[in-house]
């Protein structure tokens, strides 16, 4: 589907993304199992499936395996919900990605951050809306780390109709609240979609909310779907009590561990799913895997988050 109004209108839950399949042997892709896990965060309540993003270690994958995650994400979707694929890398790069997200049938892209490079806002504006030449799908911009866009290079790139969102992986409220504003101040009929995209956006959801900022990626619906359904239910409705207990007994003591590791925002994520039953393998080089004493830290915390649900 390439139509921007009809994906933009279908990203609105909770969204979804799947951690990659590796076989826990030789580490080859294991597109069987990775259905396996996309099927059942879809029957769980997913929203939209963001497959081979960054907590689907798009670094690590070639462009072959790269398709059939999204080929696998998409088969199994089967139009029950969209599929958004990651693309990152220089523009050249992410434009090949694209193609091969744009064959194996994706409804959109995430622009993940360009490669290593510091660029200037007159460069980020070049990557994007190149990148947005280069295929017929919609873009969701990702800003974090080397890719922050000043209020008035969001209104640029908001003026391509390819251009359907802003992911903020950053976390400036004071920046959010300004780009939010010169969109809606200097293009008041164009909708655009904004996202909280830190690591863990429960912890900041309240936070968003204020500057109207809803929708939100999901790491720990990797996991423990049954929490993130929970959490997500009692935020939209206002439930501030159970969105209390959560944060106080689930979300910030999970934070606080992610924060002991580096690459735990995937590792972290990749343990949880395994501790679920479901063996999706390790992490690839050059993340690296939690240590024992994390993984019963985590188990712990995924069964306290459990016993709040349950007590409440």
């Amino acid at each position: 589907m390439t139509d921007s109004t009809a994906l933009a209108d279908r990203l609105d839950g909770l969204l979804f993304f799947p951690v990659t399949a590796f076989r826990p042997g030789d580490g080859a892709l294991d597109p069987a199992l990775f259905r396996r896990h996309v099927r059942e965060g879809i029957d769980a309540g997913a929203a939209a499936v963001f497959a081979a993003c960054g907590t689907g270690e798009y670094h690590a994958l070639d462009l072959d395996e790269y398709e059939a995650v999204v080929a696998a994400a998409v088969a199994e979707a089967a139009g029950r919900v969209p599929v958004v694929a990651g693309a990152g890398h220089g523009t050249a790069l992410a434009a090949r990605f694209a193609e091969r997200a744009h064959r194996a049938g994706a409804d959109g892209l995430l622009a993940l951050p360009p490669y290593l490079v510091l660029p200037d806002q007159q460069g980020l504006l070049r990557h994007y809306t190149g990148l947005a030449a280069a295929t017929p799908l919609d873009l969701i911009v990702y800003q974090r780390d080397n890719a922050v866009l000043s209020p008035a290079s969001v209104v640029q790139l908001a003026r391509n109709p390819r251009i359907i969102g802003i992911k903020d992986g950053l976390g400036d409220l004071d920046l959010t609240q300004r780009i939010i504003s010169a969109v809606r101040t200097e293009l008041p009929d164009r909708r655009l979609l904004y996202f909280n995209g830190l690591p863990t956006a429960e912890l900041t959801g309240l936070a968003y909310r204020g500057l109207g900022v809803t929708r939100y990626s999901s790491a720990v619906f990797c996991f423990a779907p049954d929490i993130a359904l929970a959490f997500h239910r009692a935020i939209g409705s206002g439930d501030l009590a159970t969105v209390e207990r959560l944060l106080d007994g689930f979300y910030r003591p999970l934070v606080e561990l992610r924060a002991r590791g580096r690459g735990y925002a995937v590792s972290l994520v990749k343990a949880g799913v395994r501790l679920g039953g479901l063996d999706v393998g390790g992490v690839r080089p050059p993340l690296s895997e939690p240590p024992a004493e994390h993984l019963a830290e985590l188990a712990a915390i995924i069964d306290r988050g459990r016993a709040l649900l349950a007590d409440g």
